[in-house]
């Protein structure tokens, strides 16, 4: 019997130098691989804020500031187990802190990179990611 299942996460657009700071999904499924903006679940009793911050250190290696609302989106998509799940994106700009670009270890995502943002077309980018960098290029 299939299950449904809410999640509320937090995700960030960091655009430094002319390029974004994407992750790649670790699932074999996705061929080409598909990528999308750092970020993740929030945890309990967690600020979206700083589960932003959290996820993205943990996925990129890199620390973020001043996050910035831009969107709040939300889908609902069957996982390949038939479960349904209600995905609720709060999605925010933020601005480099520092850091050095690393690759997660078990996660969700096994490859960060900075990508040029004129070159963004040419991935297998998340829905919702591309909606997302659509918005910050039409400011």
């Amino acid at each position: 019997m299939s299950k449904q299942h809410s999640s509320i996460r937090a995700y960030g657009i960091l655009v430094h130098e002319g390029a974004v700071a994407l992750v790649r999904s670790s699932n074999p499924n996705h061929n080409p691989p598909l990528w999308w903006l750092p970020g993740g679940g929030i945890d309990f009793g967690e600020t979206p804020e700083q589960s932003l911050t959290r996820e993205f250190k943990e996925e990129t290696g890199l620390s973020v500031t001043a996050p910035a609302l831009l969107s709040v989106t939300s889908d609902v998509r069957k996982r390949d187990n038939g479960d349904r799940i209600h995905t609720v994106r709060i999605i925010y700009t933020v601005t480099w802190l520092g850091g050095d670009l690393t690759h997660e270890v078990h996660g969700t995502t096994d490859h960060a990179a900075w990508y040029p943002i004129d070159e963004l077309d040419t991935l297998n980018l998340a829905e919702y990611a591309r909606e997302a960098f659509q918005a910050v290029v039409r400011k």
